[in-house]
């Protein structure tokens, strides 16, 4: 049974920093991108970083360019959310998914598998 379990949210101050990880389990994702989504309440899902098969290529949403830093261990069948000087734009549940191939994808009907997400809170 695959799973992908999300750890290393929190409640931050603003200008704080969170590490968030995801490990994957039931199977290797080493071939697959992954990516981080995030959801605020009332508002759909959106992306904020995605990155490629071999963490060669990244993408990140305007609204965290510079802030987030997106890295995958395929040793570990982990990805990992740096997220540096935080404000409250950033609060939402994060979710990270699997992608159904191994190049980069940006929307979220090109991912297959998600964790339950983890809560981000960060306070003004």
């Amino acid at each position: 049974q695959v799973q992908l379990v999300e750890s290393g949210g929190g409640l931050v101050q603003a200008g704080g920093s969170l590490r968030l990880s995801c490990a994957a389990s039931g199977r290797s994702f080493s071939t697959r991108a992954m990516a981080w989504f995030r959801q605020a309440p009332g508002k759909e899902r959106d992306l904020v970083a995605a990155i490629n098969w071999s963490g060669g290529a990244t993408f990140y949403a305007d609204s965290v360019k510079g802030r987030f830093t997106i890295s995958r261990d395929n040793a570990k069948n982990t990805v990992y959310l740096q997220m540096n000087s935080l404000d409250s734009e950033d609060t939402a549940v994060y979710y990270c998914a699997v992608a159904v191939g191994s190049g980069l994808k940006i929307t979220l009907s090109q991912y297959d598998y998600w964790g339950q997400g983890t809560q981000v809170t960060v306070s003004s």
